[in-house]
């Protein structure tokens, strides 16, 4: 069955302290409906996904329900989705499934997020149950032995809190340097190119262009990553109305506007060694979306893929076949992944600019690609794109993400 996305919004993402996360619902369903040009009463199931809630708020029960109410929902099922940093996507998985199976023909998918609440520590503990609790010392450990064998430069990294999944996409970064050479120039030059796309971006966090000389300067992290590499804690809301090929005419839905969901593949993780590349998990669910979407990697357009850290776009554009393993690094270093070059990647500014409200990240990525492929980005349009793909994965399970999605997008 033919699933269409057929409205799309999203707030800014940043610190919006006048905003709860029933404001950041509110609003970003209400854009994607009048983006949708339909009501309330169109819609015959909500997926809501939030990851903080019940341990910043102690809001542990039925906060979609809460949040949707408040804006007028009733009777109809509304779904709470946790799935780490994978939340909203998986929303938006559920909604198209839904859609698929019969049960309704509108469906909507929306993430909010309220991170900005409380201290600063108590914010970055959250990410702290990313993976099992029970043996996080091990999990460490196990990820740190994965980035060994770099000397890494005295003074490389910062005194101030952080959440330990910094460390661990530095050891990621640290694992590509020591197998493929990757240098941190070449994560800088990432860096610097989604910084230059968010100044396009009107709902972007950071919207100042650094060069790599200037990310490479700034602020230590964790070696080999700089502050500018790493996204900031961000709040926001992201929505998407997704609908079938009849839901179309009957809704009266603009179908000039309607951009066809081709695949929407959601895979967890498995035990792996770290040799075996092609088993990580967004290849995985890579394999299953191209066949789906009936494509291989070369028809692609452009992407948004997950870079809380900037060492993620290049081992996302790997595992989604973009380039050879072990290419990314150069491939962006030459300009290939920039709005103009052969495979643009992540033209909203990517996480590292535009910022990370966890449950709202996935649909963010969601409404800039359908906002591509509909020619509506100006500034940071990506030409005659036809074929779009979102990457976003969640948690850590072994050496990789506890799930990820990838999906397609056409016009």
């Amino acid at each position: 069955m033919d699933v269409y996305i057929v409205g799309v919004g999203m707030t800014p993402f940043g610190r919006l302290p006048e905003m709860g996360v029933k404001d950041l619902t509110r609003q970003a369903v209400n854009d994607a409906l009048g983006d949708a040009g339909c009501g309330k009463p169109a819609v015959q199931a909500a997926f809501f996904a939030n990851t903080v809630m019940n341990y910043l708020e102690n809001q542990v029960f039925i906060p979609g329900p809460i949040a949707l109410r408040a804006m007028g929902f009733e009777e109809i099922p509304i779904l709470t989705i946790e799935n780490a940093c994978a939340s909203g996507s998986t929303a938006l998985w559920d909604a198209v499934n839904y859609v698929r199976s019969g049960a309704g023909d509108v469906a909507l998918a929306v993430g909010a997020e309220k991170m900005n609440v409380g201290d600063k520590q108590r914010r970055l503990a959250v990410f702290d149950s990313g993976w099992e609790v029970a043996t996080a010392d091990e999990n460490y450990a196990n990820l740190m032995a994965y980035g060994a064998g770099v000397d890494i430069p005295p003074d490389t990294e910062s005194p101030d809190p952080r959440s330990r999944f910094m460390d661990v996409y530095a050891a990621y970064a640290r694992h590509h340097m020591r197998e493929y050479g990757m240098t941190q120039r070449q994560i800088a030059a990432v860096s610097a190119k989604n910084h230059r796309h968010s100044v396009h971006n009107p709902r972007a966090f950071y919207r100042k262009p650094f060069t790599a000389e200037e990310v490479l300067a700034a602020k230590p992290v964790v070696y080999p990553l700089t502050v500018p590499m790493c996204a900031p804690v961000t709040d926001g809301g992201a929505a998407a109305i997704v609908c079938t090929e009849e839901a179309l005419s009957r809704h009266g839905f603009d179908r000039s506007r309607a951009v066809k969901v081709e695949a929407c593949v959601l895979v967890s993780g498995v035990d792996r060694k770290p040799g075996e590349v092609e088993k990580q998990p967004t290849c995985l669910a890579a394999r299953r979306a191209y066949e789906q979407a009936g494509i291989g990697p070369e028809e692609i357009d452009v992407a948004e893929v997950h870079d809380a850290a900037a060492i993620g776009e290049i081992r996302e554009i790997e595992n989604l076949g973009l380039c050879e393993f072990g290419a990314g690094a150069e491939l962006s270093e030459r300009g290939e992944t920039a709005i103009g070059g052969r495979i643009p990647i992540n033209p909203s500014g990517g996480l590292e600019s535009k910022g990370h409200p966890i449950a709202a990240t996935g649909l963010g990525q969601v409404f800039e690609l359908v906002s591509q492929l509909r020619g509506e980005c100006e500034g940071r349009q990506v030409e005659n794109a036809r074929f779009a793909i979102q990457e976003n994965g969640g948690g850590s399970i072994g050496l990789d993400a506890a799930v990820t999605v990838v999906t397609i997008l056409s016009r």
